[in-house]
C-alpha cells in the first residue's frame, strides 16, 4: 500500500504534517477529512516522517524514553489516550512530541497504536511497529514496549561505543592528511626549484607529478573523486550492488565478523523478545528477519522459517547459511530440545554483544598503529624522493 505525505490544518488552525498509508490519492483525502483535517498538500511518497519533523531528527534516546514511559503509564492503569496526551506535552523530546500528538489523534480516531506508528516510518522503524501491533493483538503491549526500550538502549549504547572508538582514528586521518597536503603544496615546490632534473628518480617524478596535479589540476582531481563517489553510491543503490556490498561487509577481514555478530545479536534479541511475549515462532521469524539489517542474513532466516513451517528444527537450516557460529547454533539446538528458546536467544544476544564491543575496541586499537604506519610511510616516501636527489647533487659537487 503506497504512502502519502501530507500537510494539513486542523480545526484549531494548527499546521500538521505527517505520513499515512492509503490505497490511492482519493482515499488519502477521505482519511484526512475523517480526522477533521483540511489538506494543504498531499503527495505520494513518505517525504515527511521517519524521524524528521520540521527538519529535525528524532533521537534514539527520546524514543527509548517514550517507549519506557508509555509502558510504565499503561502498566499503572492509565488509559492509552491519556498516556499519549501526557507524553505529547513533554516539550523536552523535541520533534517526537509532535509525532506523539499525531499518534494520539489517530488512536482517538479508532486506529491501533501499531498502525498509527507505521505512518511515521522514519521515527518508528517497521520492526517496532510490527512488535507493537503483535503486542496489541496478544494483550501484552506493556511488556513489548518495555522490551523495545531495552533493545533501543542497548543498540544506542553499542553505536555510541563505535562512534567514540572512531574519534581518535578519524582525527588521526584528518591531521595526517593535512600534514601531507601541506608538505606537497608548500615544502615540495620550494625544494623543487633547487634540484637538478638529472638527479630525479622514479619516486621524485611521482611526487612532483602528484604535486602538479594538486596545484594546477585540483578541479579535475576533485571532479574525478566526486565522480567515483557518485558511481559507487549509484552502484550501491542497485540490487546487485547492494547485495555485493552486503556480502563484502559479512566477509571483510576483521570488520566482517563484527558486522555479522551485530546482525546476529540483533536478530536473536528480537526473536527471543517476540517468543517470550507469546508471538508464534513463524510470525516471530517473519518479523525478526528484517531486524538483521542484511538481506543475505534475512534470506537465510527466511529459509529457516520455511523449514520450521515443515516441522524442522530452527538450528539446522541456520547452520546451512554458514553465517552463524557453531557455538550459537549449538545453544539454539539445546534450547529447542529443552523448550527454552526465548530465554537462550536473549542470553546469546547479551553475551555476544559484550564480546562484539570488545572486538570493536580491539579492532580500533589495531587500526590506530596501522594508520600511523601508513602516514609515516607516506611522509617517508616524500622525504626519500627529495633527499635522494639532494644527496646525489652533494656527492656530485664533492
Amino acid at each position: 500500500m503506497p504512502s502519502f505525505s501530507y500537510k494539513a490544518v486542523n480545526s484549531g488552525g494548527q499546521h500538521i504534517a505527517g505520513v499515512m498509508t492509503a490505497e490511492n490519492y482519493q482515499v488519502a483525502l477521505r482519511l484526512l477529512e475523517e480526522q477533521s483535517l483540511y489538506p494543504i498538500q498531499v503527495s505520494e511518497g513518505a517525504s515527511v516522517g521517519k524521524g524528521l519533523v520540521g527538519g529535525r531528527r528524532v533521537k534514539t534516546a527520546h524514543l527509548t524514553t517514550f517507549y519506557s514511559q508509555l509502558a510504565d503509564l499503561l502498566k499503572a492503569g492509565v488509559p492509552m489516550l491519556r498516556a499519549l496526551d501526557v507524553l505529547g506535552k513533554q516539550g523536552s523530546q523535541g520533534a517526537l512530541s509532535q509525532i506523539v500528538k499525531e499518534l494520539r489523534e489517530d488512536v482517538a480516531g479508532g486506529m491501533a497504536l501499531g498502525d498509527a506508528m507505521a505512518k511515521h516510518p522514519r521515527a518508528f522503524s517497521p520492526l517496532h511497529s510490527s512488535m507493537v501491533r503483535a503486542g496489541e493483538q496478544g494483550g501484552f503491549l506493556e511488556d513489548v514496549l518495555h522490551r523495545i526500550a531495552i533493545f533501543c538502549e542497548k543498540q544506542d549504547e553499542l553505536r555510541n561505543k563505535v562512534l567514540g572508538a572512531m574519534i581518535y582514528p578519524s582525527i588521526l586521518v584528518v591531521v595526517g592528511s593535512a600534514v601531507v597536503l601541506m608538505i606537497m603544496l608548500v615544502v615540495v615546490p620550494k625544494l623543487r626549484d633547487h634540484l637538478r632534473p638529472e638527479s630525479f628518480n622514479f619516486m621524485t617524478h611521482a611526487v612532483f607529478w602528484t604535486c602538479d596535479a594538486l596545484q594546477h589540476h585540483y578541479v579535475t582531481v576533485a571532479g574525478v573523486l566526486v565522480a567515483m563517489a557518485l558511481a559507487v553510491s549509484t552502484l550501491a543503490r542497485t540490487e546487485s550492488g547492494k547485495r555485493s556490498l552486503e556480502k563484502f561487509q559479512l566477509k571483510a577481514p576483521v570488520m566482517g565478523n563484527i558486522v555479522t555478530m551485530v546482525a546476529i545479536c540483533r536478530f536473536c534479541r528480537i526473536l527471543g523478545t517476540l517468543l517470550h511475549n507469546g508471538v508464534p515462532i513463524l510470525q516471530s521469524l517473519r518479523i525478526a528477519k528484517d531486524s538483521a539489517g542484511n538481506s543475505i542474513l534475512a534470506e537465510a532466516i527466511e529459509k529457516a522459517g520455511d523449514s520450521v513451517k515443515k516441522g524442522a528444527a530452527l538450528s539446522a537450516p541456520l547452520s546451512e547459511s554458514g553465517l552463524f557460529p557453531g557455538t550459537i547454533l549449538d545453544m539454539i539446538a539445546v534450547a529447542e530440545e529443552s523448550n527454552n528458546l526465548e530465554t537462550v536467544l536473549v542470553q546469546i544476544a547479551d553475551t555476544n554483544e559484550v564480546r562484539t564491543a570488545r572486538s570493536i575496541e580491539l579492532g580500533v586499537r589495531i587500526l590506530e598503529p596501522v594508520l600511523l604506519f601508513f602516514m609515516a610511510m607516506m611522509v617517508f616516501c616524500i622525504a626519500f624522493a627529495l633527499l635522494l636527489p639532494i644527496l646525489s647533487m652533494g656527492s656530485g659537487v664533492g
